[in-house]
């Protein structure tokens, strides 16, 4: 039986690479922009790795403040949240609600868009994969106000440390818009310093040149 391996950038970084969650190269985003890198964190898609994102989502929120509800974005953030209340259980002894959303409001039954943890009243984190436009959070925040809730921040797995549509980046547009706090796992600086330690020129000089034009 294998133990759940320690979380640390470096850590992911090499299992995303194993799993084809992360890759160099040249990618054409729905920004358009040409990026030397693509990070599908729909491919953690296996127990071990699973384990190890959420065990980092799990030591952030440790550090974290109002943690009452932790909150995954349907689809992609229902098994992120899931086994980060199983990890904040595990390895912290810390026993928080989960919930998420439906992509449609559901007229039977309990009804709603909401399914789990009761978040009226409560200050709320919401756990996903990445920010790219940020339209996607904006949305879920406003499901959350609108049910009642206070929304403490938001934690992901990448930050792309790149322009939104001004001279802020996503992250930072959400951060100011609506005042909150975002946190992520890992960041670009991060991967570029992994293929520095690895001897990656090739990789980290179009990293250098993509943060160069379009990095904050």
């Amino acid at each position: 039986m294998s133990s759940v391996q320690p979380f640390s950038p470096q850590a992911l970084i090499e299992l995303a690479l194993k799993r084809g969650v992360l890759k160099f190269g040249e990618f054409t985003l729905k920004s358009g922009r040409v990026s030397p890198y693509f990070f599908n964190a729909g491919l953690l898609n296996d127990g071990e790795a699973l384990s190890l994102l959420a065990s980092g989502y799990a030591d952030k929120l440790m550090n974290c403040e109002g943690v009452s509800v932790i909150f995954g974005p349907a689809y992609k953030g229902i098994p992120f949240v899931a086994a980060t209340a199983s990890a904040l259980w595990h390895q912290h002894g810390v026993n928080v609600p989960w919930g998420f959303n439906r992509k449609e409001a559901k007229d039977h039954g309990e009804g709603g868009m909401l399914v789990g943890a009761d978040v009226k009243g409560q200050r709320v984190w919401i756990i996903d994969d990445v920010i790219t436009a940020g339209t996607a959070i904006r949305e879920v925040v406003d499901i959350l106000q609108h049910a009642g809730a206070t929304i403490a921040g938001v934690l992901v797995a990448l930050d792309r440390q790149e322009k939104g549509q001004g001279e802020l980046s996503a992250i930072q547009e959400v951060e100011k818009q609506l005042n909150i706090p975002v946190h992520a796992l890992i960041t670009m600086q991060d991967l570029m310093d992994y293929l520095k330690k690895n001897n990656r020129s090739d990789d980290l000089g179009k990293m250098q040149a993509y943060r160069e034009k379009y990095g904050v």
